[in-house]
């Protein structure tokens, strides 16, 4: 399994509880498919650099969770779908960055 960290960016005019919705369909999607969510952090309401699909700001969400190809291409597709985020991006984290979190927590 893998290591793969998304960043999901939620419109800040959906209520909070159609966000946490949409975030436990998206676990759902990673525990559906073989995956297994990890930590989420929630950094709150953060102002964009620049307009995004006409908003100023969004609600950001980091996602860490282990998985295989097939998980990443669900949750990207699900997401991609969902009308409430405005953006989102799944990474692989590499070995090195897996190992020394792993190192820290222990």
């Amino acid at each position: 399994m893998r290591h793969y960290e998304a960043v999901i960016i939620y419109d800040v005019a959906v209520e909070p509880q159609a966000i946490q919705a949409s975030l436990d369909k998206a676990l759902g999607v990673i525990n559906d498919t073989d995956g297994e969510s990890g930590a989420i952090d929630r950094w709150g309401r953060r102002p964009f650099a620049y307009e995004v699909k006409h908003k100023r700001e969004g609600y950001y969400v980091i996602a860490r969770f282990t998985g295989e190809p097939t998980t990443v291409a669900a949750l990207d597709r699900f997401l991609g779908l969902a009308d409430e985020v405005l953006r989102h991006k799944i990474i692989r984290l590499p070995d090195a960055v897996v190992a020394k979190r792993a190192a820290a927590s222990a």
